[in-house]
């Protein structure tokens, strides 16, 4: 567990999918009511959770490649780090969300609402 995942009340926390329903390594898009969020399962093992949406495209990240903890838009190259949401060079400048991470078991939840970080 994070220790982002660890401030966050268990009542924000909603089980999204089982570890196994994941890619080994890889994005996978998740609805959690009502916003669309990227699974992503690094190559050590660890899950992360950010927003779905490109924020220079407005197209679906989780479609995207993974190189190490950055996913990349498949449409125009933004990349962003998974760790902290921000773009690490043009065409994207804002960053998305992040959203913290419980395994249980082998269940995997999921904050509804995004990590504040200091931007």
């Amino acid at each position: 567990m994070s220790a982002a995942a660890e401030l966050v009340p268990d009542e924000e926390f909603v089980r999204v999918c089982r570890l196994d329903e994941l890619p080994e390594v890889g994005a996978a898009a998740a609805d959690i009511n009502g916003t669309l969020v990227a699974l992503v399962r690094t190559k050590d093992g660890s899950v992360h959770a950010v927003d779905d949406t490109c924020s220079h495209a407005n197209v679906s990240l989780s479609e995207g490649e993974l190189d190490g903890c950055t996913l990349e838009c498949w449409l125009h190259g933004s990349r962003f780090d998974i760790r902290t949401g921000e773009p690490s060079g043009p065409p994207a400048i804002v960053p998305i969300n992040v959203y913290p991470v419980k395994i249980d078991g082998d269940d995997v939840y999921v904050a509804t609402t995004p990590q504040s970080l200091e931007r």
